[in-house]
């Protein structure tokens, strides 16, 4: 994928996120996602996340027809970069539906995990030992570089 800084720090972003972007446009995560899209932020992807973004998307709360859940995802799948193997890390996640992000971002060496679920912000401290920074998309702008306003 071209348009994209080598330089540009990794990563991972859970499902609520990338639900913030696509369906209801969270004021809140327009920075994030418009570092996404300039590029100065390589998001990471993986088979079971595809997985959870996609059955949620399908959820009949989001009124999403099939046409619509297959544009998103494949505008996700064309943003993100595929991380082919995931192997289970010793940093587990309270709430096992999580640990697949947790996974992914310690495998993939991503520099951050974004989330608002409380069960992945909880683990912050822990994951900063190994160099991982777990942070909420209000708070990614400035651990990950980038100011709101894109400049």
């Amino acid at each position: 994928m071209t348009g994209r800084d080598r330089s540009a720090p990794r990563v991972v972003l859970d499902t609520n996120v990338l639900l913030d972007f696509w369906v209801f446009d969270d004021p809140v995560a327009r920075p994030l996602r418009a570092a996404l899209d300039a590029g100065r932020i390589v998001a990471l992807r993986d088979a079971a996340c595809d997985a959870e973004l996609a059955d949620v998307l399908a959820r009949p709360r989001f009124a999403l027809d099939a046409r619509q859940r297959a544009t998103l995802l494949a505008a996700w799948r064309a943003k993100a970069e595929p991380v082919a193997r995931v192997c289970a890390t010793a940093l587990a996640c309270s709430d096992p539906g999580d640990q697949k992000f947790i996974d992914l971002a310690v495998c993939a060496g991503a520099d951050a995990l974004v989330s608002k679920d409380r069960a992945l912000l909880a683990l912050r401290r822990r994951a900063a030992r190994s160099g991982l920074k777990i942070v909420s998309p209000a708070a990614a702008p400035a651990v990950l570089g980038f100011t709101p306003d894109g400049a």
